[in-house]
C-alpha cells in the first residue's frame, strides 16, 4: 500500500513544481509506522510547503485519506541542509 501512496504523492507534487524531474518520494518504514520522505529541487521547496504550510497540510490530508487506518506521515526534506 505504501508504494501506491508514494506514487500518488509523487504525482501530486510533480504537478505543482517547476522541476518535476527532481521530485523523489521515498517510503521509509520505521517502528512508529511509515514515513513518505519528499525531496524536491531547493527552488521548489516553498511551493511544496505553501503559505503558512497550507500546501503541505493538503498533501498530508490526501495521503491520510488514501492510507486509511494504517496511516502514513509525510516529511518534506530540505535538500540544502541534508545532502
Amino acid at each position: 500500500m505504501s508504494d501506491v501512496l508514494a506514487e500518488a504523492l509523487e504525482h501530486l507534487v510533480r504537478g505543482i513544481v517547476d522541476h518535476p524531474d527532481d521530485v523523489v518520494v521515498r517510503d521509509k518504514q520505521l517502528r512508529r509506522g511509515s514515513i513518505l520522505e519528499v525531496r524536491v529541487h531547493p527552488d521548489d521547496l516553498g511551493k511544496v510547503i505553501g503559505r503558512n504550510g497550507r500546501t503541505a497540510t493538503a498533501f498530508r490530508t490526501v495521503v491520510s485519506a488514501l492510507a486509511g487506518r494504517g496511516g502514513a506521515r509525510v516529511d518534506f526534506v530540505d535538500t540544502d541542509r541534508r545532502g
